[in-house]
Parts: structure tokens; sequence; C-alpha cells
């Protein structure tokens, strides 16, 4: 199960940083995504990290803001939030899948609750 935490309400230009944790099963071997679902609109990828973390993929609309980064020893996956705008008001998932990171959430087989993350102007 995947558990991700450290949403809140938080001002244009700050930071935030997301946690998803595992529980009952090792993500260690796991390729990990963080994806975001705003009101009304599709689910989309924001980040994503090789099993070994030596390889990310992050989207072009949060490019130089934020950062994904994992500690395999924790069981822990992190999206550092940076100089949030209005536009990142989203729900924010954690995935894991095998083999690549891949865009597409429907390649994802394990995903956790969600946390809320709102940034007001």
């Amino acid at each position: 199960q995947l558990q991700a935490s450290g949403g809140g309400l938080v001002q244009a230009g700050g930071s935030l940083r997301l946690s998803c944790a595992a529980s009952g099963r090792t993500i260690s071997n796991y390729d990990m995504g963080w994806f975001r679902q705003a009101p009304g609109k599709e689910r989309e990828f924001v980040a994503g990290i090789r099993w070994t973390g030596g390889s990310t993929v992050v989207a072009d609309s949060v490019k130089g803001r934020f950062t994904i980064s994992r500690d395999r020893a924790k069981n822990t996956v992190y999206l550092q939030m940076n100089s949030l705008k209005p536009e990142d008001t989203a729900v924010y998932y954690c995935a894991g899948r095998w083999g690549a990171i891949l865009t597409a959430s429907t390649t994802y087989d394990y995903w956790g609750q969600g946390t809320l993350v709102t940034v007001s102007s």
C-alpha cells in the first residue's frame, strides 16, 4: 500500500515536500511516479524516478521547480515542490510500476490515495 502525505495550503511562491511511503511491500525495485489531478481535468504525469534512483523524468510544466527523489532504505519517494503556482493546485498521487518511467497513468500498477495541494494566489 502506498501512502502519500505532505499536501496542504500554501501561498504562491512557496514550497511543499510530498512523501510517498510504502507499507506491506517494498518499492525499492519499482519505478515510481507522481501524478496530479485538478478538478475537472485528467490525471497528468508530474515526475518519475527509476528504481535505482539514477534517472528521473520531469514534466515540462514543473521542470526547474519540482524534484523527485527516493530513499530506498526508507522505502519512500519524495516530490520537492518549489515556486508553487496556483495552477499546481491538485490532488497528487504516487504510483509504482516495473520496467521504465512512463507518463501514462494507465501503465502504473500501484497507487496511493492522494494528497491535496492547494496554492493560493
